[in-house]
């Protein structure tokens, strides 16, 4: 009886882990936990004007996340490039949408973070790094970029900022909006 017991409370454990270590995720070297081709993880997110957004409700646009957060030097160099070449070009274009979402900040210090980078396109709050979370390894860094076609899957995936990776980045914009 002994023996049957230890085998039940062996299989039990066995069944009731297997769910849990099946959710685990390795995150690839640039610490994304998702991959070009996956449908992106939805949420929804408070925007520093007080609106709020829901990715799934995007679907139908080309969409661009951008990770960042104002301790980040390197988002801080990337930002005004995400402004002038992304921004600029198609924030009149209903096709497309930018959010940047910054990583576990209070909404004075995003505002603030904004107007010191003179940025325009809409930031929203990710408190905890939740959302983040979605997309990375909890622990990995930004800046990070995450390219959104009209389906909801992700085309594109970038890490810090490389001019030329950038560069791809803003043909791939150019190219699923048609121009």
């Amino acid at each position: 009886m002994k023996k049957f017991m230890s085998i039940m409370v062996l299989v039990c454990t066995c069944l009731f882990a297997a769910p849990s270590m099946a959710q685990q995720v390795t995150p690839d070297a640039a610490g994304y936990i998702i991959k070009v081709g996956d449908v992106a993880p939805d949420f929804e997110m408070e925007l520093t004007d007080g609106g709020k957004v829901k990715l799934s409700d995007l679907r139908g646009k080309v969409v661009m996340l951008q990770f960042t957060a104002s301790w980040c030097g390197v988002c801080r160099k990337e930002m005004p490039f995400i402004e002038k070449d992304i921004w600029q070009k198609h924030k009149d274009n209903a096709s497309f949408a930018l959010y940047g979402v910054d990583r576990d900040e209070p909404l004075d210090k995003v505002k603030a973070f904004a107007k010191q980078t003179k940025i325009t396109y809409p930031l929203g709050l990710d408190p905890g790094a939740d959302i983040f979370a979605l997309y990375a390894d909890r622990k990995a860094g930004i800046t990070r970029n995450v390219l959104i076609d009209r389906d909801g899957k992700i085309v594109m995936l970038t890490r810090l900022y490389n001019e030329e990776e950038f560069a791809s980045l803003c043909r791939k914009i150019d190219e699923m909006l048609g121009e």
